[in-house]
């Protein structure tokens, strides 16, 4: 369900949560945005971080130079606010992607788990535009969704201590792509050469929160054509 209008809570003595709703929807992650951006653009006194998430937005606080509920009382104007130039149209990532073998070695194993082939599994998983519900985890990990529910998948039983860069991989109804080496629990079903994390590039990730994704197959041979050149 969307709230409207949110609900506020105290995260201690330097935080206010903001709620849109109470489920993961794309509906209300779009008010996540739209609010997000928003602040953003036209920061409130006193603000120092924001953190959106699926259905709610972090916003972090000097105490010394505003109070909650005057903040509160901004970020409820800035929520009515119909602004379009605050609220940009979101941009789509075209991610070229190796499936199977040693590039994704859970996606034999996922085809068998929904009794499907592995050719199904990568039309699916291609077939959609997802959307970039939240970026979190590890620094620009993309939380995309929603998988189609023929590709739904539980997590890993035991998770790998070492997912290399650039894989690509699914758990429940939600696939992402790791933008750095990390642990990590989901099914890897392919690699793709696009950097998605760079610390020496503004902004360091292509993504943000509402952007969308789509996924093609390329073959190992490709993997030149879309390798960024190093200056």
């Amino acid at each position: 369900m969307l709230y409207d209008p949110p609900l506020f809570r105290l995260m201690g003595d330097r935080a206010l949560l903001v709620e849109l709703g109470d489920q993961i929807s794309p509906s209300i992650n779009e008010k996540v945005r739209e609010l997000f951006l928003k602040l953003d653009r036209r920061p409130p006194e006193g603000i120092l971080e924001l953190v959106p998430s699926y259905r709610s937005l972090m916003v972090v606080y000097d105490p010394l130079k505003t109070q909650w509920n005057r903040l509160q009382a901004e970020i409820l104007k800035l929520h009515q606010a119909t602004d379009p130039s605050l609220v940009p149209e979101p941009k789509t990532l075209i991610v070229p992607v190796v499936y199977g073998g040693e590039y994704g070695p859970d996606l034999e194993w996922v085809a068998a788990f929904h009794k499907t082939t592995p050719e199904e599994v990568i039309r699916l998983h291609t077939g959609t535009t997802y959307r970039v519900y939240m970026i979190g985890f590890t620094p620009g990990y993309p939380y995309l969704g929603e998988l189609p529910e023929a590709l739904a998948t539980p997590r890993r039983e035991t998770p790998r201590t070492a997912v290399p860069q650039g894989s690509v991989a699914i758990a429940q109804r939600q696939t992402g792509i790791y933008p750095v080496q990390s642990p990590g629990g989901w099914h890897i079903l392919g690699w793709t050469p696009i950097p998605l994390f760079d610390a020496d590039h503004w902004p360091p990730t292509p993504l943000e929160m509402g952007d969308r994704v789509r996924f093609f197959p390329i073959q190992e041979e490709d993997i030149p054509h879309w390798t960024p050149s190093k200056a």
